[in-house]
Order: structure tokens, then C-alpha cells, then sequence
């Protein structure tokens, strides 16, 4: 779907929002890097850890509310 010109220049009112913020505190990417870093950018973890951590792995019942039998 291909947009006239007079809609191909619009930005919203969030975009224009967010662009002021950064504008405002230039530091804010380098601070979501730094805590996208904290909680997903992980090493990765050798064969021998990832078989250690499937076998001391818990089974879940088929049903989690069915008392245990």
C-alpha cells in the first residue's frame, strides 16, 4: 500500500514525543543497552551446563491444580 506524499512526512505524537526525551537526555540509550545487558545478554553456557541443568529439571504434572496421586 503505497501512502501520498502529504502522509509519507507524518510522525506521531508518541514518535515526536520520544524524539524530544532523547534530545532532552541523550544518555537514555546507553542506559536501555545497559540494562538489556543486565537481564538478556548473557554468555553462553557450555554443553556439559545445559545437560546438568535438564537433568536436575523438575517434571511438571499434566495437570498443575490435579492433587498428587
Amino acid at each position: 500500500m503505497k501512502l501520498s506524499k502529504q502522509h509519507s512526512m507524518y510522525e506521531s505524537d508518541h514518535t515526536l514525543f520520544i524524539k524530544a526525551l532523547k534530545e532532552k537526555n541523550p544518555q537514555i540509550d546507553e542506559g536501555q543497552q545497559k540494562g538489556r545487558a543486565l537481564l538478556w545478554d548473557r554468555p553462553p553456557i557450555s554443553l556439559d551446563e545445559q545437560q546438568r541443568q535438564l537433568e536436575s529439571a523438575v517434571k511438571q504434572q499434566a495437570y498443575v491444580y490435579q492433587n498428587k496421586l
